[in-house]
């Protein structure tokens, strides 16, 4: 009951990371809004996110983790309320705001009431189904909220991370214990506000630098003040040592520093390649948005069920086996998407890649989340498990940004070749991406079966680049599994066993 409490909950706080990712155009038409402004309406959520887990989650610590998470569902729920009543696109922004807020209270909170309830022998599963929903329940919150918006309207995306709010709290009031750590140093008030600035500065220059452009002043301020703040919040924490909010010393063990890099680039490729598989199913293919979220599925229902599997193969042939493995198995499936894609052949031509991608992001997954549990103090599990969750979001931002700009790039180069004898404005459209050329095609007249094909193969070409890519990033990060990946061990003293 705690283990699926605590699921319910982040499930409610994944689906609405990726929710409103299919509602663009409807809030757009609702709110008369830009672009801009709805892009912002989607990216405050996460900013929001990224930059409080670590704060909250050692405050969850401190004040005990189940107020804490009744508070954060609180606020979220609020806030979902909030925005699925929203007049405006103010308001919903503040909405969104506030949201990011109550999911901050709630991730890192679910994980580390796992950590500190469940004995040793059973953490290992139970982290293994966490890492199952935290993977695969983005997957399944674009399915459910593009049936919504089909269905219905984009106002009724926020029903569904409500109605999970509300039974996650009847759950977590009735089935969850609390737990906190007394802790004989003051609370870090300075390593808190230097994260905070260190993840917003970080973060915005991923979301805004692929809009904005790299070398745009708002980009590059937000860089160096992400760039100062790191370097001060590593400074600070390393002079306050164990009195810190997380003590960077601890990078140097094996389990902390593999699991986080494993988790921030499995994630990283897992959003990168979003970015690429919608176009492809949208704009190529046609399909539409409920479809394409249908498409996914088996690479998620393949993620969680080897989310699941990972704890067993982990206790027999080892976490670095099993996290290189998993990493192994993502890489080639990146090749093979990249390899066999193809207009012609469809959504099968990148079936077999996605499934090989499925399988090998749940096995590196989960030992990864349980090597970074595992190399902090039971004292400090909030704090561990908003480590975990802020790598991932750092990584998903870092995945798209890369990811997707090779994929803009790769596509603008192709298709400038291929577009002779169309007239100026209808091509200088068609650079934009390759929605818009499908747009252009509807008044290009006789041009348009031929902007349609370059437009198509342009894409295809430029998936091939960014895949690639993908797969060179994989294969660095097996290389440093293997030399430096976390060895099999029994949990430490502090962990052995629950939290009273």
């Amino acid at each position: 009951m705690i283990l699926i409490a605590v699921c319910v909950a982040l499930m409610a706080v994944i689906a609405s990371v990726s929710g409103l990712n299919v509602a663009q155009p409807d809030l757009a038409a609702a709110f008369d809004a830009s672009q801009s402004t709805i892009l912002w309406i989607i990216n405050v959520y996460t900013l929001a996110l990224a930059a409080l887990l670590l704060p909250l989650g050692a405050i969850g610590d401190r004040l005990g983790r189940k107020p804490m998470l009744i508070a954060g569902l609180g606020v979220f729920g609020i806030a979902g309320v909030l925005a699925g009543l929203a007049p405006s696109a103010e308001v919903m922004l503040a909405a969104r705001l506030l949201g990011g807020v109550g999911a901050a209270m709630i991730m890192p909170i679910t994980l580390a009431v796992i950590t500190s309830t469940f004995p040793a022998r059973e953490r290992g599963r139970a982290i293994g189904v966490w890492t199952g929903v935290a993977g695969g329940g983005g997957i399944l919150g674009m399915f459910l909220s593009a049936a919504l918006v089909d269905l219905a309207s984009w106002r009724w995306l926020f029903v569904l991370p409500v109605v999970l709010v509300i039974v996650a709290l009847v759950m977590v009031l009735r089935s969850v214990p609390d737990s906190r750590e007394a802790s004989g140093h003051s609370f870090d008030i300075v390593g808190a506000l230097t994260s905070v600035i260190a993840v917003i500065g970080l973060v915005l220059v991923l979301q805004e630098g692929p809009q904005r452009g790299w070398t745009h002043p708002a980009v590059l301020i937000s860089l160096t003040a992400g760039i100062a703040a790191t370097v001060c919040f590593v400074t600070w924490e390393l002079h306050r040592r164990d009195a810190s909010l997380l003590d960077v010393r601890l990078f140097r063990e094996r389990g902390l520093a593999g699991g986080s890099i494993t988790l921030m680039t499995v994630f990283g490729v897992q959003a990168g390649i979003f970015v690429v598989l919608f176009p492809f199913l949208q704009a190529v293919l046609g399909w539409s948005g409920l479809m394409s979220t249908l498409a996914l599925m088996p690479m998620a229902v393949l993620m969680m069920a080897a989310s699941g599997l990972a704890p067993k193969m982990a206790a027999h042939v080892g976490p670095r086996a099993t996290m290189a493995t998993g990493i192994l198995l993502a890489g080639a499936g990146l090749a093979l998407m990249a390899g066999i894609v193809s207009v012609d052949g469809g959504y099968l031509s990148v079936l077999p890649g996605m499934l090989a991608m499925g399988i090998g992001m749940g096995l590196s997954m989960t030992p990864s989340t349980e090597a970074i549990t595992a190399s902090l103090p039971r004292e400090r599990q909030g704090v561990a498990s908003a480590l975990n969750d802020v790598t991932r979001e750092l990584g998903t931002a870092l995945g798209v940004a890369l990811l997707g700009t090779l994929l803009a790039v790769g596509y603008r180069n192709a298709i400038s070749g291929k577009l002779d004898g169309v007239p100026s404005s209808t091509a200088a459209t068609a650079r934009e991406g390759v929605a818009n050329a499908m747009k252009a095609a509807d008044g290009a007249g006789p041009h348009a079966p031929t902007l349609v094909h370059a437009a198509q193969q342009s894409f295809v070409e430029g998936w091939q680049q960014s895949m690639w890519a993908g797969v060179a990033v994989m294969a660095a990060l097996l290389l440093f599994v293997l030399a430096r990946g976390p060895k099999r061990g029994a949990p430490t003293a502090d962990q052995a066993e629950p939290a009273e």
